[in-house]
């Protein structure tokens, strides 16, 4: 999750003008052209979703003109995965093909009153994590409408957003289409992805602040409370410092809500490094999970972690993105810590290598990723019976991105 779901990125592209096709110009005849030039194609940027390099929605999303409620954007993406791997978890298969992305975003991007919705079909591919395919991602997840929250924005520095939004914490996007690489990582895979509430958003200069009284990992229990501070240093660099946690006791648990991490606060510092063909993202990230006997939690639990993920593009068509990150975790079986990672005091290491080929609206690229765990309890691992302790995946990703 680069603050995707903080900050848009910019999508401008710009058009040459249009050339009366004549080999010679009416002006070398003395004479002057009896229309006017044709303006360019006005090109449009959609602060949602939250695009990190290298791919890139269309810069010209279709524009529907629905009068007095005022002209409404709408993008999209469809995509489909393959995957193989070695030590696959009980509940996985060595290898298979699914939808990765069928999603419809449609959005109102000026005036008092703004909205945003996605939906669609989708999957979170992670590292180190069994697969959940897609028809049954959208049910146990988050349903067929992801996202969709109404803006109010006042003026251009300040506004006010409420519904299902995506989460302040991390750095990768929730949708695989978002990010550098096809699967997210072992740091995502401990942050909420989309929570229900209101978000209040102020920009001063340079600096950008967040505050958000949400249900944390989708609990549908109001008692979280999460923001961020970005500061943009100057044109290549921005510092974000991003926290939030659970002010109460949640007694929730789902697929989608679970109840450790449900319970705890998290914590991230980001740099992001863009300049010319590269964009480089390192970021630290800590948990930390109260004691709570009422829960089944019979000892505090933390998380450490760091990770780089960069992506430089070689030219216009291609680009290759690499993110290597490192997590541990405190506590053990006998003193009833839960279990963060591959048990109680477990530690891993993810490398994930994805080249990209982009042209126009298509785009396919491949991933590899290696995961290798230490400190594992027994049946916690890789492999049908939990005991393996890392993991190969390959995976390939094409889609149209309209």
């Amino acid at each position: 999750m680069t603050l995707s779901h903080v900050s848009a990125v910019t999508r401008l592209v710009r058009f040459g003008a249009m050339v009366a096709p004549m080999a010679v110009p009416l002006a070398a005849w003395g004479q002057t052209a009896p229309w006017p030039a044709a303006p360019p194609p006005a090109s449009v940027s959609l602060p949602t979703p939250g695009m990190s390099a290298p791919l890139a929605l269309p810069a010209n999303p279709m524009a529907l003109d629905v009068g007095p409620l005022g002209k409404w954007y709408v993008d999209g993406v469809l995509s489909g995965l393959g995957l193989v791997q070695n030590n696959a978890l009980p509940s996985d298969n060595g290898g298979q093909a699914d939808i990765s992305n069928g999603m419809v975003m449609v959005q109102k991007i000026d005036g008092l009153v703004q909205f945003y919705a996605q939906a669609g079909a989708y999957s979170f591919p992670t590292v180190g994590t069994g697969y959940v395919p897609a028809g049954r991602a959208v049910g146990d997840y988050f349903g067929v409408v992801p996202l969709a929250f109404v803006k109010l924005a006042p003026t251009g520095s300040f506004n006010i957003e409420a519904g299902k939004l995506p989460t302040l914490i991390g750095v990768e996007g929730g949708f695989s289409f978002e990010n550098m690489n096809i699967e997210r990582g072992l740091l995502w895979n401990q942050e909420p992805i989309v929570s229900r509430g209101a978000q209040a958003s102020y920009t001063l200069g340079t600096v950008t602040v967040n505050l958000s009284v949400n249900d944390g990992y989708y609990s549908n229990v109001y008692n979280w409370i999460s923001g961020s501070l970005a500061w943009a240093m100057n044109s290549a660099s921005t510092l974000t410092l991003v926290g939030g946690g659970n002010l109460g006791r949640t007694d929730v648990a789902s697929f989608a809500t679970p109840i450790a991490q449900n319970n705890s606060s998290i914590y991230n510092v980001i740099y992001t490094f863009s300049h010319g063909p590269w964009t480089i993202t390192p970021y630290f990230q800590a948990s930390h999970v109260e004691a709570n006997p009422q829960l089944g939690i019979l000892h505090a639990a933390d998380t450490y972690g760091g990770a780089v993920l960069a992506n430089y593009a070689i030219d216009s068509h291609w680009s290759l993105a690499g993110r290597v990150e490192y997590i541990t975790t405190t506590g053990s079986v006998s003193d009833g810590s839960p279990n963060l990672l591959y048990g109680p005091g477990s530690d891993a290491v993810s490398v994930t290598l994805t080249p990209t080929w982009q042209w126009n609206r298509f785009f396919v690229r491949g991933e590899v990723s290696y995961v290798a765990a230490g400190s594992v309890t027994g049946g916690a691992g890789f492999g049908h019976a939990g005991n393996a302790t890392d993991q190969v995946r390959g995976v390939m990703e094409a889609g149209v991105l309209f």
